[in-house]
């Protein structure tokens, strides 16, 4: 059994083609599967071509989410409904394309848990490929690993890494981030990138910030630790500083006495706060990851 999972947003006039094409490549596979949709609350005409498709195409399984909780959290939700060995994750949009699943499929089979889609070369606009690829430059930086910015959430991944995905209890979801950090073993296949069928994407480039900003907050502490060293950066230059003050003052060089001392030592206990706040917030944010237990997404209609 393979399972197809792939999340819906604004995708009313694309839908019907998907789901034909993915029919067409799992009839050439000759093997049992089943194609999971999750609506994510798309504010367009989605669910009702999703259930129009439902009556014809036994192999469909639909599902609603009583509210947009976003892209990543809904693939979460198909995945916890996918009953696949195997698990193909890949976009509504048709730039994943699903004649490629041949491709992760048989190379999934040479042994490898995960078979993730490298977009050598991506048809997405310029602006998205930029951000794309400083969004992953400074991740990688924060967080201490390595994902390359070709690979985003097309790949076919064993039921047993989509378990522990699904295990991971970070209330920020991202898929592409959960899949790399889980393990086991893993490659890339180049795959056809094509572009948008219908529309536009609905990442605009303020909710691509605020995604980035979001996944490195949950995922490392570094920029907190950054604070913590630049605290204590500028308590060590201010002491620097009044030590120089210090000794200008001994060879009679300082014409007003008590000045300097007193904006080095602001400066100083500044970089002291800076510090100390630092290291508050490390464990505090801390403490916040592990209490939030809010449900990441809510199914409606299934």
């Amino acid at each position: 059994m393979i399972s197809i999972v792939s999340p819906v947003y604004r995708a009313e006039k694309i839908l019907p083609k998907l789901v034909r094409e993915i029919n067409t490549m799992m009839q050439k596979l000759n093997t049992d599967y089943e194609i999971i949709l999750v609506d994510d609350r798309s504010p367009d005409n989605s669910w009702e071509v999703m259930k129009n498709l439902a009556g014809f195409h036994p192999a469909l399984k639909i599902y609603r989410l009583s509210r947009n909780f976003g892209q990543h959290a809904a693939i979460m939700a198909g995945l916890s409904k996918a009953t696949g060995e195997w698990i193909v994750v890949m976009d509504c949009d048709l730039q994943d394309q699903p004649k490629e699943i041949e491709k992760l499929y048989l190379k999934a089979l040479e042994g490898y848990d995960i078979v993730q889609a490298s977009r050598v070369q991506r048809k997405d606009g310029q602006l998205k490929k930029l951000s794309s690829r400083v969004f992953y430059k400074i991740f990688n930086y924060l967080a201490g690993i390595k994902i390359n910015n070709e690979v985003a959430n097309f790949g076919i991944y064993h039921k047993k890494v989509i378990r522990q995905v699904l295990n991971v209890n970070d209330y920020i979801k991202f898929f592409p981030l959960f899949i790399n950090w889980v393990g086991y073993r893993a490659t890339t296949v180049d795959v056809d990138h094509q572009e948008r069928d219908e529309g536009k994407s609905s990442y605009s480039l303020g909710k691509l910030i605020s995604l980035a900003f979001n996944v490195i907050v949950s995922f490392s502490d570094k920029p907190l630790k950054l604070f913590v060293n630049l605290g204590a950066t500028i308590s060590l230059i201010s002491f620097l500083g009044g030590a120089w003050v210090f000794i200008k003052t001994l060879r009679g060089e300082i014409s007003e006495p008590g000045y300097s001392s007193l904006i080095l030592s602001i400066w100083f206990l500044f970089g002291v706060t800076f510090m100390c706040l630092g290291i508050l917030g490390v464990y505090l944010g801390k403490t916040f990851n592990q209490t939030k237990n809010r449900p990441v997404y809510i199914i409606d209609e299934e």
